[in-house]
């Protein structure tokens, strides 16, 4: 009997330490790799607000911490020390390089095309202004000089004759930029929505899409990582992107949850989080798409150095 008994008890501890073992190694499978992002609070992001709060990001195995940020202009420097991921867009990316930084494009975001324009260069509705060469000697408000928008209206100045040295720019906030067109303060504005659909309603007037003067589909803002970082880690960004398209289809099929999300992370009112338009979003990113960039700031004079076109990117498709 005492040995049946043994038996037994040997048996329950077999069972026991198996169900241990089991159970470690499915805690094990579901630990996630923490993953730290930083965004602009606007609709450009939104599928990342999407993953977060729908647990995409999870299911890839990825435990990820989003921040705002408010320029993106500052985000360079911040990857591999605050960042893993960090909303960028060319010029921001190219400089970075350029100035000596070991940074690169690692996914997709939102991209400009002629059916879904996001940026718009806006004059007054009564303004005698009515194209680039009218432009010459006026001031221009830009969100940031030197960013992506202003050198693509530098650009797009320069390819209709106009030398991109008589305009002056100021830099002024997306929100205030309607009431300094309307005071006279500046003669065009370089709009994003939803503040260009706002500006429109109110009788102001688009001149079209100066980014569009790079290329009829452009790269406009996308993620960035330290370079280090980014050829360590090809299955964290295999899993991001795969988190951002999954975000996308989701997006898709549940609009009303989608634009509840937008208006938790955008703070905009909910009449404009209904309404505004988004951008057509793309996740994969190819270096064509930032080598036609580095041509556009060699030509207007931007880079402080050289760039290697072959470096720009690390991505895992």
């Amino acid at each position: 009997m005492r040995m049946v008994a043994l038996k037994r008890a040997l048996a329950v501890a077999i069972v026991v330490t198996l169900a241990a073992a089991i159970s470690g190694n499915a805690n094990a499978e579901k630990k996630l790799t923490p993953v730290r992002a930083a965004y602009v609070p606007v609709a450009t992001w939104l599928p990342a607000w999407v993953a977060k709060d729908e647990g995409i990001f999870e299911k890839h195995g990825l435990d990820v911490t989003l921040k705002p940020i408010q320029n993106l202009s500052l985000l360079p420097g911040t990857v591999g020390r605050q960042f893993d991921f960090a909303a960028s867009t060319a010029p921001d990316l190219l400089k970075a390089v350029a100035g000596g930084l070991d940074v690169v494009a690692t996914a997709g975001e939102a991209i400009e095309t002629k059916q879904n324009p996001v940026m718009q260069l806006m004059v007054r509705g009564n303004s005698p202004i009515k194209g680039p060469k009218d432009l010459k000697g006026k001031v221009i408000a830009a969100p940031t000089l030197g960013a992506v928008m202003h050198s693509a209206t530098l650009y797009w100045l320069k390819k209709n004759g106009v030398d991109p040295n008589s305009v002056r720019g100021v830099e002024v906030p997306f929100p205030n930029m309607a009431d300094q067109l309307k005071a006279g303060s500046v003669d065009a504005a370089e709009g994003l929505v939803p503040f260009t659909t706002a500006m429109k309603a109110a009788g102001d007037r688009s001149l079209g899409d100066p980014m569009l003067a790079v290329g009829d589909e452009v790269l406009f803002p996308f993620w960035i990582s330290q370079g280090t970082w980014a050829r360590a880690n090809k299955p964290i960004i295999k899993a991001w992107i795969d988190s951002l398209t999954e975000a996308k289809a989701f997006m898709d099929s549940h609009p009303k949850e989608t634009r509840a999300i937008l208006g938790k992370y955008s703070h905009l009112p909910p009449a404009i989080v209904n309404k505004v338009p988004l951008p057509t979003y793309r996740f994969t990113i190819k270096r064509e798409e930032l080598a036609v960039w580095v041509d556009v700031l060699n030509d207007l004079g931007q880079l402080p150095g050289p760039v290697d076109k072959d470096k720009l990117v690390v991505t895992a498709k």
